[in-house]
């Protein structure tokens, strides 16, 4: 699967500060923590120490991680229409069975469904993009298919 690059301004900022505090705070702290160990003497004996340096090894693993993300991140427009679904809008919904559901549709990494965030890859997502107030969107799940009517796109 393709990565999913795009994010709001928020999270791109959550992540920039993320990685500040990584770089600038418990970065040194655990090299500093590493150096101090290793003046302790052996270290294939020195669990301390190793442990001080998988801890090193994982914050550096984060930081390329946040960095990957952050330098290939693909912020999302404020949307300018509230006539088509597109990526970053909120869309109001009927039901099969008569409730109103309200799905704000996002890039991968912000997905929270049971708040009715949704990727716009995802089956619920992807089938909304591109349609308008007044359509009836059809749903593939594994086992069924729903029907959905947009009442709303703000």
């Amino acid at each position: 699967m393709k990565q999913d690059n795009l994010m709001t301004q928020k999270k791109f900022d959550e992540i920039e500060k993320k990685l500040a505090h990584l770089k600038k705070i418990l970065r040194p702290q655990a090299a500093e923590e590493v150096a101090r160990l290793a003046e302790t003497g052996d270290f294939s004996e020195n669990a301390g120490y190793q442990n001080a340096k998988a801890r090193l090894r994982t914050i550096n693993h984060t930081i390329l991680f946040l960095e990957n993300k952050t330098t290939n991140a693909s912020i999302i427009p404020a949307h300018k229409s509230t006539t088509t679904v597109e990526i970053g809008t909120e869309v109001t919904v009927l039901c099969d069975d008569n409730k109103t559901k309200k799905f704000l549709i996002l890039g991968s990494s912000e997905t929270n469904p049971g708040k009715g965030v949704i990727s716009h890859n995802s089956p619920m997502g992807s089938s909304l993009i591109g349609h308008r107030v007044g359509d009836v969107v059809s749903v593939k799940l594994k086992t069924s298919t729903i029907d959905y009517k947009i009442l709303q796109i703000q």
